[in-house]
This record gives structure tokens, C-alpha cells and sequence, in this order.
């Protein structure tokens, strides 16, 4: 174990002890270890090994892993960038997260406000927040334009369409569930084979 997981153990036995309302004493009974050996453990000043830790553990009710601190995951994001008919999207967060976000760059569209609207179904929930130039959002009968710091949610099983407006690109943040990434995202559809 490395320095610092050992400098944890004891503390948090101690804690799960008390969370279980054992004494000192108790322990020392379910365990068959002194309790000046619990007390010096628990203290920091008697270094943790198997023949202590795994009776406390089984007394306590625990998993190594409840007394062992796991070293903390890095919790950086690796980003990456998709195209999908010029339209960018920059990941920020993980695959594994039930919900995906993503920095959403449209290009220039000043036919924007104008353009048909081509709504899309799906399953899921879906949250927006613009952060640079104007964005269209086409929701059922709803036609709003969002600007800067402006914000939407909506049930994507409403017809629904998004395009930037304007002669700047549009930057937004969007978060949905893995069903409206795979939605999002997908590959133009491939031609039909004969």
C-alpha cells in the first residue's frame, strides 16, 4: 500500500466501527486482537497488515476495499471531436456516463431563422445552454431563438430541430441520455443496396 492509503486505514476504522456502535472492547471480542493493538491501529501508530486487517473486516462486516482507500480515478475528460455535416461535437464527458455532454459548434447559417425545419424523434431528455452566437430551436409548434446564456430542456420524444442562426457559428452545450447520442451522432445513413 502506498503512504498515504496507510496513513487512512486507521481512521477509517475507527469511523466504521463507530458507525457499527462497537467499542473497543467489542471488536477486541469479534476479533481475538488486543484492544491496545485496535486503539494503536486505529491511531496510526501500528502499521496495517492482513493478519489485522482481514478479522476487523469480517467483524466490521466489510469489503477490503470499504477499509483500503482506491486511489482516485484521474477525472479529466479525454476529449475528443466528431463531424457530422459540419457540425462539431466536443466531448465532455466520459463514455461511461449515463448522460453525455458535449460542446456543440454549428456553422454559419444565415438562413437559419428562414430554413425548413427537418424534426427529429427520439427517446430522452435534452438540455441546452448557448454560449456564443444564436440558436433556433424548433420544439412541436414552439419556435424560439436562444441567445448567450440563454437555456432549454425538452423531451425529445417532441418533434425537435436545432440550427444556428446567423453569419456566426453557434457554441452550445447539450446534455441527453446515450439513446440521443446515438442519435446525435450517427454517421449520414448509408445508401440503400439493390
Amino acid at each position: 500500500m502506498p503512504d498515504e492509503a496507510v496513513a487512512l486505514v486507521g481512521p477509517r476504522l475507527r469511523s466504521w466501527r463507530e458507525k457499527r456502535s462497537m467499542t473497543l472492547v467489542d471488536l477486541s471480542e469479534a476479533t481475538g486482537i488486543s484492544t491496545s493493538t485496535l486503539s494503536r491501529l486505529e491511531a496510526g501508530k501500528r502499521a496495517p497488515n492482513l493478519e489485522l486487517v482481514v478479522p476487523i473486516a469480517r467483524a466490521l462486516r466489510l469489503e477490503l476495499d470499504d477499509i483500503v482507500p482506491r486511489k482516485a480515478p484521474d477525472p479529466r475528460v479525454v476529449r475528443t471531436t466528431r463531424r457530422t455535416d459540419e457540425v462539431s461535437y466536443e466531448t465532455l464527458s466520459p463514455e461511461s456516463s449515463p448522460v453525455q455532454t458535449y460542446k456543440v459548434t454549428f456553422p454559419p447559417n444565415p438562413a437559419g431563422a428562414t430554413a425548413p425545419p427537418q424534426l427529429k424523434v427520439h427517446d430522452g431528455q435534452e438540455w441546452l445552454y448557448v454560449l456564443s452566437g444564436r440558436l433556433r430551436l424548433v420544439l412541436g409548434e414552439q419556435d424560439v431563438t436562444l441567445g448567450p446564456g440563454e437555456a432549454a430542456e425538452f423531451d425529445t420524444r417532441i418533434p425537435h430541430w436545432l440550427t444556428a442562426v446567423g453569419a456566426r457559428p453557434t457554441e452550445f452545450l447539450s446534455i441527453f441520455s446515450k439513446e440521443g447520442k446515438r442519435i446525435h451522432l450517427r454517421a449520414r445513413p448509408a445508401a440503400k443496396r439493390t
